[in-house]
């Protein structure tokens, strides 16, 4: 077996890299090979609070700080992210597993979100009324909020940090990032780009742990708000906790993401679709298509071309152009991202076929381009499958799809509108009268038309609805700006004392002349 240097991972505050105190760690392991690749710390109180104390004495000198001087830092960071994303590419394929094109991708729409942030000067313009009453101006500001804190998932060990720290930081907050233990480089990457761009040490700063750490960001009460992306149960616990410190908080949970299709679509738009979006970074994606709803009579022929595609994805180490023989080749899809996780899909597998679901393809079968001892499960398509199975109601969160069959549009409405999640769906058809009933009638918060993963440009929110969102205010977009900033209203009057009015005493409520 090849040896593999193990490297310990620590905390960044005050622009540097900081070990912590604590004597606990986890493992930090390769997907694709199954070996232990680092050590990451997992904080203690204390090392929380070092993190956060150091977000908390930054915070007054960069809301201070002019809208020019934050603008060029992070047209500085842009630009450094541009040049040098191959470098964070390899870091996330080697800890996340997902092939590298994939998280060159990541990458690309987390850059989106610098690149709106850029315009951060326009966006946190306020408002002016001269004379609103006579000699009184009115005139509104949008300031930073302080300390604010980033609890991400594995899936996206870039982006979806991304979707916050670059409004926040433009905005005038300082940030406290705490990335997943399963795959915590590359936020330590980010904060050295962030430095090297010209951030001020303290801005940007990275508290490596588990439910120690988290606990320790939901109750400081240097922390103003907490963003957070994760499963339904951390998510709405997440809310709860923070809420009750007195918080701003937006959660998002999990999600079944619906892909309805309509008898007129084109079906192998829809098969090519639905295999994209159903296996890509190997189902580990919150926007991943995991239910698909045929609308009779078309579920056969579907299934059949999903079929046929699903069969020709090559499956194996997600690092570009190698593999454990050295051979030329470019992965479809690579492996889950630790061996609990993969086990865990492999039960709901299991699952599926008790309850009586069709097992068109089964992924537990795959033969992987890769190490024998990396995590993998293939693509794997039920057929037949019904809304009381466990594939159907649980998020499972790897490269299962699930086809369940319907009678019509009012019937595939219906399932997508009762399912307690409500974070992204689609509908196929060539029909746009049946394409606008959907946006208008379907209750979630992303819809795609023949778009399987609708996820929005930057200047647009993400988020979802029902048990997907915790908290009012999705991600990114004006609504991020928003909640990385508070309103605050001025109401002035400057008195000429020579025309001073007489009797200046007057308990009345004022009225406006």
């Amino acid at each position: 077996m090849t040896s593999t240097t193990v490297t310990p991972i620590g905390h960044w505050a005050d622009g540097a890299p900081f070990a912590g105190a604590s004597d606990r760690a986890a493992d930090v392991t390769n997907p694709a090979t199954g070996r232990v690749t680092g050590h990451v710390a997992l904080a203690s109180e204390a090392d929380a609070q070092h993190v956060i104390a150091a977000a908390a004495r930054a915070a007054r000198d960069w809301r201070e700080t002019s809208l020019a001087r934050r603008t060029q830092v992070m047209f500085a960071f842009r630009e450094l992210l541009n040049s040098r994303k191959e470098e964070l590419a390899e870091i996330i394929t080697a800890e996340h597993g997902k092939v590298h094109s994939d998280a060159l991708g990541e990458i690309a729409r987390g850059q989106e979100v610098v690149e709106f942030a850029c315009g951060i000067s326009h966006l946190l313009k306020g408002g002016h009324s001269a004379g609103a009453s006579t000699g009184v101006d009115v005139h509104s500001t949008r300031q930073p909020l302080g300390v604010v804190g980033i609890i991400s998932p594995f899936n996206f060990p870039a982006m979806v940090p991304m979707w916050f720290f670059p409004v926040a930081i433009a905005s005038g907050n300082t940030v406290v990032l705490k990335p997943s233990e399963k795959d915590p480089s590359a936020a330590l990457w980010l904060a050295e780009l962030w430095k090297e761009a010209g951030l001020p040490d303290g801005v940007f700063n990275v508290l490596q742990g588990d439910k120690v750490a988290v606990d320790a960001l939901l109750q400081s009460p240097e922390v103003a708000a907490i963003s957070f992306v994760g499963s339904t149960p951390i998510a709405e616990y997440v809310y709860e906790q923070a809420s009750r410190a007195g918080k701003r908080v937006q959660a998002l949970g999990g999600a079944k993401n619906h892909m309805v299709v309509l008898p007129d679509a084109d079906l192998d738009l829809a098969a090519d679709a639905a295999v994209n979006a159903g296996y890509g970074s190997a189902g580990e994606r919150c926007m991943a298509i995991s239910v698909l709803v045929a609308v009779e009579p078309v579920a056969d022929d579907l299934v059949a071309r999903i079929a046929d595609r699903t069969r020709t994805l090559v499956i194996g180490d997600g690092r570009s152009g190698q593999d454990s023989g050295g051979e030329e080749r470019e992965s479809d899809m690579g492996p889950l991202v630790t061996r609990a996780h993969r086990d865990r899909v492999a039960g709901f597998v299991q699952s599926g076929q008790q309850a009586g679901a069709k097992l068109v393809v089964d992924g537990r079968e795959v033969e992987a381009r890769g190490d024998r001892d990396g995590f993998w499960l293939g693509p794997t398509l039920f057929d037949h499958v019904t809304p009381e199975m466990e594939i159907y109601t649980e998020e499972i969160f790897g490269p299962v799809l699930s086809v369940v069959r319907v009678g019509s549009y009012d019937e595939a409405l219906a399932l997508v509108n009762s399912n307690q999640y409500g974070n992204g769906t689609a509908i196929f058809t060539n029909d746009g009268g049946a394409a606008r009933r959907f946006e208008n009638e379907v209750e979630v918060g992303m819809i795609g038309v023949n778009v399987p993963i609708p996820v929005p440009v930057s200047y647009y929110s993400f988020g979802g609805w029902k048990r997907s969102l915790f908290g009012d205010t999705h991600a990114h977009g004006t609504e991020g700006v928003h909640f990385f900033t508070r309103g605050k209203v001025v109401t002035s009057r400057w008195i000429n004392p020579a025309a001073r009015p007489e009797g200046g005493l007057e308990l009345g409520f004022p009225r406006n002349d």
